[in-house]
Parts: C-alpha cells; sequence; structure tokens
C-alpha cells in the first residue's frame, strides 16, 4: 500500500514530493522515496529539480514540526518532572544541551536510514527549544534535498548509484558537522559558564 501511495504521489511532481515528505516526516515511513523522487526528478526533469527541493524541504520540516508539537503536549504524560529518576533527569539535561545533533545526523544523511522521529519525538517531549530544533531541522533538509537536486543535475542517472557508492563518506562528513556543532556549543557553554 505504501509503495502505491508513493508511485501516486510521484505524478505529481513537486507537490507530490511536497505531500510526500509531510506524510513520511508525520511518521509514516515511505523509505527512501523522497531521495529516490528528487533524483528522478532532477534527472527527468531538470527545470522541476530545485523547486522540488525547495517542496521536499517545505513538507519535511512541517512534518517533523507537527512531530516535535504533538510530542511536546503529550509527552508531559510520559516524562513528569515531578517522578523523574536521576537517570531521567540526567538524559533530559543531556538532550536540551546536545540533542538535537541526534536529529541532525539522520535528517541529513539520505542514504542510511536512521530513526530520525524516535529524536524528533524525544526533542519534542524533552521540550528543546523550538526555534534550534526549527534551524537545525531546516539546516539538515536543505542541505540534504537540494544536495540531491544538486546531484541529479549534474552527475544525471549516475547520481543514485553515486549516493550508494559513497553513504559512508557522507555519513561521515555529516557525523564531523555534528562533532563541530558539539564543540562549538560546549565551547559557548564555557565561554557563559566563565562569565556567571
Amino acid at each position: 500500500m505504501l509503495k502505491q501511495l508513493s508511485t501516486a504521489l510521484l505524478v505529481y511532481g513537486p507537490v507530490g514530493i511536497f505531500l510526500g515528505s509531510l506524510i513520511d516526516s508525520l511518521g509514516i515511513p515511505l523509505p527512501a522515496a523522497i531521495d529516490f523522487w528528487m533524483l528522478t526528478i532532477a534527472v527527468k526533469h531538470p527545470q522541476d529539480a530545485y523547486f522540488a527541493a525547495l517542496m521536499a524541504v517545505l513538507g519535511s520540516t512541517s512534518g517533523n514540526v507537527a512531530l516535535f508539537i504533538a510530542a511536546r503536549h503529550g509527552g508531559r504524560w510520559l516524562i513528569k518532572e515531578e517522578v523523574e529518576s536521576a537517570r531521567t533527569h540526567k538524559f533530559r539535561q543531556w538532550f536540551r544541551r546536545y540533542g538535537l545533533l541526534t536529529v541532525f545526523v539522520p535528517a541529513v544523511t539520505p542514504v542510511l536510514p536512521f530513526p530520525l522521529k524516535v529524536f524528533v519525538i524525544s526533542a519534542g517531549a524533552f521540550r528543546t527549544s523550538f526555534t534550534k530544533f526549527l534551524v537545525v531541522v531546516l539546516l539538515a533538509r536543505v542541505l540534504r534535498y537540494f544536495g540531491e537536486a544538486y546531484l541529479g543535475l549534474h552527475l544525471g542517472e549516475h547520481a543514485e548509484e553515486f549516493l550508494r557508492r559513497n553513504a559512508w563518506s557522507l555519513l561521515g562528513i555529516a557525523l564531523a558537522m555534528a562533532l563541530g556543532m558539539y564543540l562549538v556549543i560546549r565551547h559557548m557553554d564555557r565561554d557563559r559558564e566563565t562569565v556567571l
């Protein structure tokens, strides 16, 4: 049924990518479908490639924001501060400070399936800053979908093979970016503590 839904949405081009990425980000998995569509549109309809990337970014971001908000409001009963264990409290503090890095890596990596939704729900339930969450998701999705459009335009039908062949390198780049963000956050925290 999900394959039929994917095929039906593909017919609508960039609008179908918007709907597909929205549905996928809300929690109905369409594994690698959006990435495949991006490459297909870039190869077969190059004039629509960047518009399709924009639609994928908007759809995916909207779906992730909706899931985040649902988790923020629905997660109150999951995580009650007054009965929180020491371990949960420690994890909550860690997630507030660094958890968005766990959102960034799966959101930016196109070829290896990572459980992004688990981290989006955690970010909402642990009441992570909405603005920070939105910036991280937008940055990751812009890099991912506009990057795929670029690859599709420049590599043509070899773009998908390029992604598969370089999956681990792309993951390494995403992890290096996340590590860089982590180090910047740590440095900012130290500066803040020094000022106080």
